[in-house]
């Protein structure tokens, strides 16, 4: 039997402090030790997306990551960003402009627009393929994804102070 490893991180802006294999992934530890299965499982090979999530602000692919890796750390899952209401009018525009159909690729793919949102308060049409360009849809095609994330930007930017 393998020994487990303790670790301490947060979550979503909740403390966790657990035991877990050593070479337990990032991913399967969010889905099946904290039930936080809005972060998706698809290539495990870090080239789909579905599994993105933030690692102290940074968005990186958590089925690529260890657990182990996170001691100290702050994580930030699809439930955190939509439970805090960060990505609402992301998720709105989402909706509204049909740039999702079966949603298994969803919440990958608003974590990399939000990234994006924060890096650049207007990227035009090319620079969102290109932040995206990790990120698999197999149903939408992409235009729809991209028309919802340019739409978000320019609400932001009329919002802006």
């Amino acid at each position: 039997m393998t020994a487990h490893v303790h670790i301490s991180l947060d979550v979503n802006g909740e403390r966790v402090d657990t035991h877990v294999p050593p070479r337990l992934n990032l991913a399967d530890f969010l889905r099946e030790h904290l039930q936080l299965t809005g972060t998706h499982v698809g290539c495990e090979h870090g080239v789909c997306g579905a599994c993105t999530v933030r690692v102290n602000g940074d968005i990186v692919r958590s089925c690529l990551m260890l657990a182990v890796q996170t001691q100290n750390a702050s994580v930030v899952t699809i439930e955190g960003v939509s439970d805090s209401g960060e990505i609402a009018d992301l998720q709105a525009a989402f909706r509204d402009r049909n740039a999702l159909q079966c949603g298994f690729c969803t919440p990958g793919m608003l974590m990399a627009a939000q990234d994006l949102l924060k890096l650049e308060a207007e990227p035009d049409r090319e620079r969102i393929r290109e932040h995206l360009s990790g990120n698999y849809c197999r149903c939408t095609g992409y235009q729809a994804i991209i028309d919802a994330i340019e739409t978000t930007a320019r609400a932001r930017k009329v919002r802006a102070p």
